[in-house]
């Protein structure tokens, strides 16, 4: 009988984390769900997820911190007893000026988008290394390739995850660990909330596939990337021809 594998999700009380979340959980996986707040959406996603007959653990906690991380990783331990695959989802975002930019908020961003992704993917790797064999899934964004105006921060956690999910790779290959990024377009999340009508329509405008992305083809394509042995230390960028 095969194990019943393990999933950690970051940032999985909505949009793109849930989605994937959803994902793992259809094909019964264990799903760990990570959010650093609204305890009623992560309740909800987690109800979501065990409908679908698949186990769930939830936490609510602050992904940038080390402490919280450890404690994610024994909790999963207890109740799954080890890890197959981790999606560094968890994400905030800062648009303005970067001379308006406050050291508190810098701090902020680069903790949540990128020391985050650094804990866990530590934490993780020697349950993976103990299998020979696991998966670790990036969600970044074209801004991490391209660069955007007024989301200097954003892009440099984003670019950093890329670098980041590049050299791991090559660490890891040889354990059969595979580590790849999926450099997402606009995708109707509440991170584009802030748009107006207008703004999303010129928005649009400017994709060739006419259309903001969905959650659940950014959560359908993580999840094929399980499946592929030999995939590794790629960005793979979803935007529907944007960039």
């Amino acid at each position: 009988m095969n194990q019943i594998k393990t999933v950690i999700v970051t940032g999985a009380s909505r949009g793109i984390g849930k989605a994937i979340a959803l994902s793992f959980a259809k094909r019964h996986w264990n799903v760990v769900i990570l959010a650093s707040k609204s305890a009623s959406d992560l309740e909800k996603t987690k109800q979501e997820i065990e409908s679908l007959g698949a186990h769930c653990l939830s936490l609510l906690g602050d992904v940038s911190n080390p402490q919280f991380v450890s404690f994610v990783i024994e909790e999963t331990k207890k109740r799954f007893s080890t890890v197959h695959c981790l999606v560094n989802n968890a994400g905030i975002s800062y648009i303005g000026l970067i001379t308006d930019m406050s050291n508190e908020d810098w701090n902020q961003i680069l903790n949540t988008n990128l020391s985050s992704v650094f804990y866990f993917s530590r934490a993780v790797v020697p349950m993976m290394l103990q299998e020979q064999d696991g998966c670790i899934i990036n969600i970044s964004s074209v801004w991490g390739e391209v660069g955007a105006s007024c989301e200097v921060a954003y892009s440099a956690t984003k670019g950093g995850i890329n670098a980041f999910t590049k050299a791991l790779a090559k660490e890891l290959a040889p354990s059969h660990i595979k580590v790849n990024a999926i450099s997402c377009g606009a995708i109707h999340t509440s991170m584009n909330q802030w748009l107006s009508k207008e703004e999303e329509d010129a928005l649009i405008d400017e994709i060739p596939a006419g259309r903001l992305g969905e959650p659940e083809e950014i959560a359908e394509f993580a999840y094929s990337l399980t499946e592929s042995s030999y995939l590794t230390g790629q960005i793979i960028r979803m935007d529907g021809g944007w960039i």
